[in-house]
This record gives C-alpha cells, sequence and structure tokens, in this order.
C-alpha cells in the first residue's frame, strides 16, 4: 500500500491548455460555438490530447509543443457530440450532429491520427452512410470486444460491425428487442416482458450465433429497475425487489436482499478482478457475484450525481479508481473555494483515499498524499484561473497507462457513455 501511496506523492502540474478561440476557428455560422464553455471530455492518444467543449467544438494539442494545433471541427455547422479512440487502427472517432439536417441524425467520422498531427482533420473519412441514426437510434463503440454496434429505429435493425475495419459482421433485426447489453464474447438481447416473465438470448458477438434462449421469471405487476449481463453472471433487479443473480450456464439463483443492495444509478464492471462498482447518490461501492459488498469508499464522493461523464477512471491493474468529487468540507481552503472539487485517487478493493488533488487559493495545485504525514509533495505552483474550457494536465510518477475501456452502463434509459444517441 506504501508502494502505491509514493507513486503519487509528486504529482505536479506540467502545462495548462485553453480550447477556446475568441475570434473562431472558422467562418462558424452557429453563434453558439464561439461561446466559452466547459470541458466535458478530454482523450489522449499518444502525443495528441483532444478536449471537447459542451458547445460541440473539440480542440486538439500537441504534448510536444503544448500549443494548440487546430479544431476538429471540419465544417461551420458540426457539433461534436462524442469521441472515441481507436486504437485498433490508431484513429480518432467523432460523432457529431449538424445544423444543415437540424441536428436530427448521428453522424460518424474517422480521422487516423497521423493526419490530426498534420493539422489535417479533414483528411478523415465517414463511417456508417448506410445507417439511419436519428433518434432514438445510436452507435456504441466496444474496444473490449473489437465491436461497434448501431441502431437504426427507422427499420428497428441492430447491425454489428468491426471495429477493425468497420466492416459488417451481421445485423439482427426483430421488433421486440427492447434492449442490447455487450459483456466479453457475448451479447445480451432483452425482449418486450410479459406479465410473468422476460424473454433472453445470449449470442456470440463475432458472429450472433445464439448460445441460449431462456426465459427468466418476474414479479407480476413489478417494474424491472435492470437488466445486466457479466459473463456467465445475469443480474436482475425489480422494484422494490431483491437483487437476483442467475448464472446461465446452471440456472443457479441467488438472492440479496433489496435494504442491502438498492438500485443503482450505474455500473462499472471490473471484469479483471471479477467485480462490479455501483453508483448511488454520488456514493460508490464494490461488490462481488456472491452478492456481498467488498468495498466502501472513505472519502470519495462524487462531484456529479451519476457516472454519465468522462470523470471516472479505472486504471489497467483494475485497483484504482480516480475521480472528479466533492471536497472534504472539513478542509480549510473550502471556506473560499466553497464551489470547488478534487480529483481522488483511491484503491478500490480496500475503499482507502491514496491522494488527491485540489485547487487552493488563488488557483494554483495542491497536491496532497495520504502517506501517514498528511503532507503532500512534489507539486510545481502556478497561478491559474479557474475558466470554462481550460483544462490542466497533471504529471504523475511512475504513471501508469489507463485503458480506453469504457465500462459504465446507465440505467432508467439514460445513454451509456459508449453510446452516443441521436438527438
Amino acid at each position: 500500500m506504501r508502494n502505491a501511496q509514493e507513486r503519487f506523492r509528486n504529482m505536479r502540474l506540467v502545462e495548462e491548455y485553453d480550447t477556446h478561440d475568441p475570434k473562431g476557428h472558422q467562418s462558424v455560422v452557429l453563434p453558439f460555438l464561439m461561446k466559452r464553455t466547459k470541458v466535458v471530455e478530454i482523450v489522449a492518444a499518444q502525443d495528441i490530447v483532444f478536449a471537447l467543449n459542451h458547445s460541440g467544438v473539440c480542440a486538439f494539442f500537441s504534448r510536444e509543443t503544448n500549443e494548440r494545433i487546430c479544431f476538429l471541427n471540419v465544417t461551420p455547422d458540426e457539433v461534436i457530440r462524442s469521441l472515441f479512440y481507436n486504437k485498433n487502427n490508431d484513429s480518432l472517432i467523432t460523432v457529431s450532429v449538424y445544423a444543415s439536417d437540424n441536428f436530427s441524425s448521428l453522424k460518424c467520422r474517422s480521422t487516423r491520427i497521423e493526419y490530426i498531427r498534420r493539422g489535417q482533420p479533414d483528411a478523415g473519412f465517414a463511417l456508417f452512410e448506410s445507417e439511419s441514426l436519428k433518434w432514438p437510434g445510436f452507435v456504441e463503440f466496444d474496444d473490449v470486444n473489437g465491436k461497434v454496434l448501431t441502431y437504426s429505429a427507422e427499420n428497428n435493425v441492430y447491425k454489428v460491425f468491426d471495429l477493425k475495419n468497420y466492416t459488417m459482421l451481421y445485423s439482427i433485426s426483430d421488433e421486440h428487442v427492447q434492449e442490447i447489453k455487450i459483456s466479453p464474447g457475448i451479447m445480451l438481447l432483452i425482449f418486450e416482458r410479459a406479465s410473468s416473465h422476460v424473454p433472453l438470448k445470449i449470442l456470440s458477438i463475432e458472429d450472433g450465433t445464439v448460445l441460449k434462449a431462456f426465459n427468466h421469471l418476474l414479479h407480476r405487476n413489478k417494474k424491472v429497475d435492470f437488466i445486466e449481463q457479466f459473463n456467465e453472471k445475469l443480474l436482475v433487479k425489480q422494484e422494490n425487489e431483491n437483487l437476483q443473480i442467475l448464472d446461465v450456464r446452471n440456472a443457479e439463483l441467488m438472492e440479496v436482499s433489496r435494504t442491502e443492495f438498492m438500485t443503482p444509478s450505474a455500473f462499472i464492471f471490473l471484469y479483471e478482478n471479477q467485480l462490479f462498482l455501483t453508483f448511488r447518490n454520488r456514493m460508490v461501492s464494490v461488490w462481488n457475484f456472491r452478492g456481498e459488498l467488498v468495498t466502501s469508499f472513505e472519502d470519495h464522493l462524487l462531484w456529479h450525481p451519476d457516472c454519465n461523464r468522462n470523470n471516472i477512471y479505472i486504471t489497467s491493474d483494475q485497483d484504482l479508481i480516480i475521480s472528479y468529487c466533492k471536497a472534504d468540507p472539513d478542509d480549510k481552503w473550502t471556506e473560499t473555494e466553497g464551489n470547488a472539487g478534487s480529483i481522488n485517487i483511491s484503491n478500490i478493493l480496500t475503499g482507502e483515499c491514496l491522494a488527491k488533488i485540489t485547487v487552493a487559493n488563488g488557483g494554483s495545485p495542491d497536491c496532497q498524499s495520504r502517506s501517514g504525514n498528511g503532507g503532500g509533495s512534489g507539486c510545481k505552483k502556478q497561478r491559474r484561473s479557474q475558466v470554462k474550457g481550460k483544462f490542466r494536465l497533471v504529471n504523475l510518477c511512475s504513471q501508469r497507462k489507463y485503458k480506453n475501456r469504457k465500462l459504465v452502463r446507465e440505467i432508467y434509459g439514460r445513454s451509456d457513455p459508449t453510446r452516443s444517441q441521436s438527438p
């Protein structure tokens, strides 16, 4: 544990980037694209850092020169909704809407990083042009399996594409499919429920072969809070009922009391550790598939009420969680910076907070390592203003790489962070 704590003692501010261009990056036809807005998504790919603003403008910067190269919007009416780094072919995928079609459908484009590095964002090519991605259509990127899932609401067709070369692998056409959940190697098809059960199918993610079809019994007149698939485990929760964990291989069923496991707003599945995180009322908890609570975090109160944002990261070893959190009200600096939060780094298995990045009075970073002496160290003090559209790079000693896995699934019909949904 001490090694993990020492690893974060030398956090320091290395650069601050500004995504806003008051002159406009081109002949913008949408006035709101000229406004300074907050950064909602950051993606790093090799020596390039992409920052997407709430307005839909995406700027990218060189880590070598620490300068803005240019903007990713290639037309004056493009509003970028989401970014995805495809490590299979070293390209960035943008999901956008356009004023020219009244922002009615999603358009995807792939641009190789080498072209972006040269300042040629228009050198990319369109993806999935044959698909009509109007609401409630969507596109979902799954780099765990190396697949892309699209849904065309006009003809009720789901299609699966190869993430390496974007070739279509197979399609699923069934108007009774209500939702598709993706897990390593498989897909779960959830059909319209009957009065006392819900039909389910498990398919191979590679070719769409049906591996198992079955009905899961439900309590009548109780709404389904969620159905989730994790490898061979099926998680089912109905309103005011116990959590059910079904092993689909042998039909073994176990239940967790509804007083112990209350319906969360979101999950993150930890495939390496055979655990899962739940998010509820800004709190994070860790569970195993025996229905046992593994961890409650000591200092990890999320800033946002749900995790449907680009503000939660899991390390590649899945031992640490890094989140934007509400600052401890007992910290003295919060008296003057009451609206500021902190980036908390916590151990997933123990719940211990190992380190925090805060902004002290005057805007300078304050790095706190929880190593027993309570002192922070190694911070490069610089005065920085907190302005919308700006973001900071913080260097961590022995920094770990983070997998580009986006494993968060949202319940209650809210969009998945891996899934860009039509407006």
